[in-house]
């Protein structure tokens, strides 16, 4: 939760110094939960299933399964590093919170809106068409692990995440944590994407895509309202 969203609760409520450590205490459950959604929502494992299909396609099932292992964990450590060295990264570039917030948000909107028109899946499937009449060797890092699974939302929402985190090893080692969760449902999707791809079919995948890009435009927005907040010393308290 902001900053701001947490004084202005605090305030209506007018919670007792114990009541506001239990409310604290509380506070690392509810971000790794929006953290959860997050990423599932931007990574959406279950979506790339068709894309794992076409990428590996020809190959055999122990080839298919290596390359789901390696593309999970390649996107595990680009995550992970984007949580432990992005915020760094912000301070050195000289780039504040709320801007970085406001960018991203905007660019997670972007991505809503290809999975709600249907852009994203085109994109992707032409990104797995090219990887494969190029022959590529490591397929498993591109087109898999970059950009499919950690493309720019994925990082995006990761440093602003961390953001979030403000740098507190507890919140912080939750969203790795977080991090490895995605990534191992990405490899279960990858392992059993057949069965998911019969399952959904084109309908299914189609109506999935364009739900979870509602919820990823009303997340960006969100991330958008905060920066706002933030820049305009704003409490969003009612009276």
């Amino acid at each position: 939760m902001p900053e701001g969203l947490r004084r202005a609760a605090f305030q209506r409520v007018h919670l007792t110094p114990t009541e506001a450590a239990r409310y604290a205490r509380c506070m690392p459950i509810e971000f790794i939960v929006s953290a959860l959604v997050t990423l599932l929502v931007v990574v959406d494992p279950i979506g790339l299933a068709p894309t794992f299909l076409a990428v590996t396609h020809g190959l055999s099932p122990k080839h298919r399964r290596q390359v789901a292992l390696r593309a999970s964990l390649i996107a595990a450590a680009i995550l992970i590093g984007a949580a432990i060295g992005g915020d760094w990264l912000l301070r050195t570039l000289g780039i504040s919170l709320p801007a970085f917030r406001i960018a991203g948000g905007l660019l997670l909107f972007s991505i809503a809106s290809e999975m709600v028109f249907g852009v994203r899946i085109e994109r992707q499937q032409h990104a797995a068409e090219q990887a494969m009449e190029e022959h590529v060797r490591n397929i498993a890092a591109f087109p898999l692990a970059i950009p499919l699974l950690a493309g720019p939302g994925a990082i995006t929402a990761t440093v602003l995440l961390a953001g979030q985190a403000g740098g507190k090893p507890l919140p912080l080692a939750g969203l790795i944590g977080v991090i490895f969760a995605v990534a191992a449902s990405c490899l279960v999707t990858f392992l059993v994407a057949q069965r998911i791809g019969k399952l959904l079919g084109i309908t299914g995948n189609v109506v999935l895509s364009r739900l979870l890009g509602v919820i990823l435009a009303a997340l960006a927005v969100q991330y958008v309202i905060d920066g706002l907040r933030t820049v305009f010393n704003l409490t969003g308290g009612g009276a």
